[in-house]
């Protein structure tokens, strides 16, 4: 087994200090016996790019990345599906350093090589169009980011079954665009839809169905509706208790909501009596 597999391996482990070591002895190995723009070369920068953005360390990460790319950019075709791959993982490591502009300019490179590569109801396009929602989410335009998180639902609609996970998330993404922009009916359509998925493909414990609990609840709050608001709260609340410690900070919140809100609406019945 080579360095490069045992790092791997590691990896998979999460053991990430030793994968890291193997890692750099295949390259160094690599570096001292291949021409600079091996194949192996790029890939063995993109296993330590990896491990780095696994660490948390994503300037290190897009550091390793970005060699791969140099060397991917001299020796494959421009549309070739590694060169998205590797935009996509430099995309990925701006945004975890918060620069957006740059995860967006990224991501965009790997969805137009995508586009010429791929057909067009591939899931590959549908999570680059999830990528770029997010992304347009960060950068505040609702417009945009409500656009491919649309696309991302259209291509996964024909790819899989109406309670799949992934179609969940896209109503979720839809849902959070359309609560960021206030428009309050919307987002409670989408979360529902959400709810009703996860209630048919979980278990009833399961602590995301907790999450649309308190995502609809949120929703019910801010339109004034606080007795339902009240309702999906309990019920987030009950699953947080069977499944947290009791020093959980989703746990107390949602505490938190159902004591304010239970006086919300003790107070609300007080006053049309």
């Amino acid at each position: 087994m080579s360095y490069s597999n045992i790092g791997s391996v590691y990896e998979k482990m999460g053991n990430y200090s030793q994968a890291l070591l193997f890692h750099e002895k295949a390259l160094r190995i690599y570096q001292a016996t291949l021409p600079p723009t091996h194949e192996l070369l790029a890939i063995c920068n993109n296993n330590i790019g990896s491990v780095y953005q696994s660490l948390g360390d994503y300037a290190k990460a897009l550091s390793f990345y970005e060699k791969e790319l140099e060397i991917e950019k001299i020796s494959l075709s421009p549309s070739h599906p590694s060169l998205a791959i590797s935009y996509n993982n430099i995309g990925s490591a701006y945004y975890h350093m918060g620069d957006y502009s740059k995860a967006l300019l990224f991501h965009e490179k790997a969805y137009e090589i995508f586009q010429e590569t791929l057909a067009s109801d591939h899931p590959d396009l549908a999570t680059f169009h999830n990528s770029m929602g997010v992304i347009y989410e960060k950068l505040e335009d609702a417009t945009k980011s409500l656009y491919h998180h649309e696309k991302a639902l259209e291509i996964r609609s024909k790819t899989f079954p109406p309670n799949h996970p992934s179609i969940a998330t896209c109503y979720n993404n839809i849902a959070t665009v359309y609560d960021n922009m206030g428009k309050y009916f919307q987002a409670l359509s989408f979360y529902e839809k959400v709810l009703e998925i996860h209630q048919t493909s979980l278990s009833s414990n399961d602590l995301i169905l907790a999450s649309s609990y308190d995502n609809i609840g949120q929703v019910h709050n801010k339109i004034g509706n606080h007795s339902n608001a009240l309702s999906y709260w309990e019920r987030a609340l009950e699953l947080a208790k069977y499944s947290l410690p009791t020093d959980h900070s989703d746990l107390q919140r949602y505490e938190k909501n159902v004591e304010y809100t239970r006086k919300q609406v003790i107070n609300n019945s007080a006053s049309n009596e």
